[in-house]
């Protein structure tokens, strides 16, 4: 008695809080069912090196601190960036490192000689292996350290106080092919100081202008602003490129300028560099801003200009738009030092008709003039796979039809492609799976072929469950073998590499509390043989019931969920209890590919942290991962009729476990993060189905991404009426159910500006609806920050509470 006076009491005192316009309110932590489930050490990361004798286990901590997360940032073209040490500021670093072999089950060596407190990023193998290069952050900014991995020996190659990398670009480490010395981007001695924008004195309007050309992008985040935003980003991303020896020594390489990517020839001779350029952008990233690229030899003497970019701001409509001339500029991965690039024949038009949309070109040593015609592609090129001097692989994709073609050509002499294989990349069911690849003799990955075959390896769905699979296929004929179908009883098995030569695969095992573990198996002998053994940390889960079900929406289309019952629940007496349903919609092009499942109810069950799963251990039902297809069949586009079938699959999803007859269906929440928060928002106003919802770093006005969203190609000027109906703040007066809005205040998402959670609230308040926004500080889309983390759970978890498991009990 007296416990249920304490609960009321405590959600009467809830209730109160919530009532009051502000909160003034510190970070609070989950009860200690959930939170025992967040506090656990992560298993470490995995390198393996070429010949897959040792391990090398890279430690990190689960989670970021709000004091991390609070240290300086800039925001600028699309980076972001901590100005004090070089580096991006949401940088994840690994706090140690251990190696071992990777037979025997041994025990972990710790390295020795890694620094006090290592903050690690940026590993890069050597070219043989034998060691791996690694940043680390300190307080005076960014050193390179090196790991000789047979001895577990690491030292210091670089000192920040003497000279600090620039990590803010990408390719930090390039290692040269002898394996003694590498490239990286050092702070150019002549950097400028940077410019504080809240307190420096305007010397003019920030003023932008438009010539009559269209330049319909994205609603980008972090782009600049101003004039001394454009001062910052040059200033941050100048560099200076030095050749680091593993002696220590140091050679100027390449004078300071704005060096974006950097990538040696496979055989090391040549050195190719992407160069960023001006006018910057208010529209767009860095990466659309001008840029050259230019191949040096290797001791850093130009040898051609190779491809000169504008900016790109005004790219024709729809997904599959490019810019004109040369791009994805690359080496050939079964070549020495010969580029590739990649000119559409459509000028990067979608609209327009052509037999062909792009033609791949080959430029060998000494780059200059037009490349040698290699294959076209009768869609938008999208990669090639190298096999022999006279087989490769070559791919395209439509985005309007969901379709991908493989081809097969002869590189050697250009020329037609033979296409073997179309079908729609959304029908996961006839997915031939992916070229097994080995490292050539230039250390570079190509298709590995043995007596005139090839192998593939599949993630093996079909309608009866995934079945993971290890193909062999007949070049000559195309004709395809199966050697190995994984049936684990209880488990899932993900096949990783292949060596035909001995048989050997390695793959990763998992079950719901078997915690994801490496094993080599030999498919000629089938022995298998663990070479990891992490421990299962969510203990307090393992006897969670998991299932993946089955059901019908209204149209006869197939939905598929994860299903959880709580812990301790009693299947033969049935209680009924509260349900939250957790979903993201994702748009098809036929029926047949909506309809299939990806959901294993063998995986292992991982309580993330934007995890809905938590609540087992509170006594809900959780349906995860709840299929929420949205589909548009020929010229019919999928959110034509988005809001019908939004409803229509929650309905069958609440049926179908209903049926089971495991819950209140008037004690049912819905949930979603991002796309899948504006799936609640407009659940919650279009339906009665739910008792209350849950929002995170969602956008819920589309007039405010008037260019497209999600997978809509079509502008506002297109379809208004797409735009107002799909949009929950234009009926946020239908709202009449409790929802939780949830954002990083810092969000970096193309657009989720915080902005749409504070005016969707600043709505539902003014309409009357019942409604709680937590703003995150610090936090992007993605939280990281432990106080952050466990904070959003304890919200989840009081508004649940109150909403949903104690629905009617208590009112404000």
């Amino acid at each position: 008695m007296y416990g249920r006076f304490l609960s009321a009491l405590f959600l009467f005192l809830f209730v109160c809080t919530c009532a009051s316009a502000q909160d003034a309110l510190g970070y609070q932590k989950p009860p200690d069912d959930i939170l025992k489930l967040v506090d656990v050490p992560l298993a470490p990361g995995v390198l393996m090196d070429k010949n897959k004798k040792r391990m090398v286990l890279l430690y990190r901590d689960a989670y970021k601190s709000i004091a991390e997360l609070s240290q300086q940032e800039m925001r600028l073209g699309g980076l972001r960036i901590d100005p004090k040490t070089n580096i991006g500021s949401r940088t994840t670093y690994y706090t140690n490192v251990a190696v071992r072999d990777v037979k025997g089950m041994g025990a972990a060596m710790d390295v020795t000689g890694l620094p006090a407190t290592p903050r690690l990023s940026n590993f890069s193998w050597s070219p043989d292996h034998s060691q791996i290069a690694m940043t680390h952050t300190t307080d005076a900014g960014v050193e390179i350290w090196l790991l000789d991995v047979a001895s577990g020996q690491a030292r210091q190659l670089t000192k920040a106080t003497e000279g600090a990398v620039n990590a803010n670009m990408r390719d930090v480490i390039n290692w040269f092919k002898d394996g003694k010395s590498m490239l990286v981007k050092f702070l150019p001695q002549d950097r400028k100081p940077l410019i504080d924008g809240a307190t420096a004195v305007p010397t003019g309007p920030t003023i932008s202008t438009a010539d009559g050309k269209k330049a319909q992008n994205r609603t980008y985040q972090d782009l600049l602003k101003n004039p001394n935003d454009e001062h910052n980003f040059e200033q941050l991303a100048r560099s200076e490129v030095r050749q680091v020896f593993t002696d220590g020594r140091q050679e100027k390489w390449l004078p300071t300028a704005m060096y974006g990517s950097i990538s040696h020839s496979p055989d090391g001779r040549y050195v190719m560099v992407n160069r960023i350029e001006k006018p910057f952008s208010y529209l767009v990233p860095y990466y659309r801003f001008p840029s050259v690229t230019s191949v040096y030899d290797e001791q850093g003497k130009l040898v051609q200009i190779v491809n000169e970019e504008p900016l790109v701001e005004d790219l024709p409509k729809g997904f599959m738009a490019v810019q004109k001339g040369r791009r994805y500029v690359s080496w050939r991965a079964d070549k020495a030092a010969e580029l590739m690039y990649v000119e559409a024949l459509d000028e990067g038009d979608p609209a327009k008709e052509v037999e062909y949309r792009d033609q791949v070109f080959t430029l060998p040593a000494p780059f200059k003039g037009e490349g040698r015609p290699l294959v076209k592609t009768i869609d938008r090129f999208a990669g090639i796979d190298f096999a022999t001097d006279d087989l490769a692989f070559a791919y395209d994709r439509w985005f309007d039809t969901r379709n991908t073609r493989t081809y097969t050509f002869n590189p050697s002499v250009g020329g037609e492609a033979k296409e073997i294989s179309s079908r729609n990349y959304q029908d996961r069911y006839s997915d031939p799976g992916s070229f097994v690849e080995h490292r050539n003799e230039y250390g570079r990955y190509v298709v590995a072929v043995h007596d005139g075959k090839a192998n593939l390896l599949g993630a093996g769905y079909t309608k009866e469950g995934q079945f993971p699979f290890l193909d062999e296929m007949d070049l000559a004929s195309g004709e395809t073998k199966r050697l190995y179908t994984s049936k684990l009883d209880g488990k899932v098995e993900n096949l990783q590499d292949y060596d035909a030569e001995t048989g050997q695969l390695q793959v990763r095992i998992e079950a719901p509390t078997d915690y994801p573990n490496y094993y080599f198996r030999n498919v000629k002998t089938n022995q298998l043989t663990q070479i990891t053994n992490f421990e299962n940390p969510f203990e307090a889960l393992g006897k969670v019931h998991k299932e993946v079900i089955t059901y019908n929406r209204e149209d006869g289309l197939e939905l598929s969920g994860t299903l959880y019952l709580p812990v301790g629940y009693d299947k033969d007496k049935k209680e009924k209890m509260p349900m939250i349903l957790w979903a993201y919609p994702r748009e098809y092009k036929d029926k047949a590919s909506a309809s299939q499942t990806t959901a294993n109810a063998n995986k292992f069950i991982y309580p993330y942290y934007g995890s809905p799963v938590y609540w087992v251990t509170r006594g809900y039902v959780v349906l995860d991962g709840a299929a929420f297809p949205i589909v548009g069949e020929g010229d019919t586009e999928p959110n034509d009729s988005f809001r019908k079938q939004l409803v229509d699959n929650a309905k069958a999803a609440i049926d179908a476990v209903d049926d089971l007859g495991y819950i209140d269906r008037e004690r049912v929440a819905v949930g979603g993060h991002s796309y899948g928060a504006f799936m609640v928002a407009n659940l919650l106003s279009h339906s009665d189905l739910f008792a209350a919802g849950i929002a995170r770093s969602g956008a819920y006005n589309r007039t405010l991404t008037p260019f497209g969203f999600q997978s809509e190609q079509r502008s506002y000027w297109d379809a208004p009426e797409v735009y107002n109906t799909m949009s929950p703040f234009m009926h946020a007066d239908k709202m009449k159910t409790p929802l939780l809005l949830v954002h990083g205040e810092a969000d970096n998402n193309s657009g989720t500006y915080p902005l749409q959670s504070e005016r969707y609230f600043n709505a539902l308040k003014g309409l009357g609806a019942t409604v709680r926004l937590v703003m995150l500080p610090k936090e992007s889309h993605g939280y990281r920050a432990k106080e952050s983390i466990l904070h959003l759970l304890w919200e989840q978890d009081q508004w649940m509470e109150k909403w949903v498991k104690n629905k009617g009990r208590v009112r404000p």
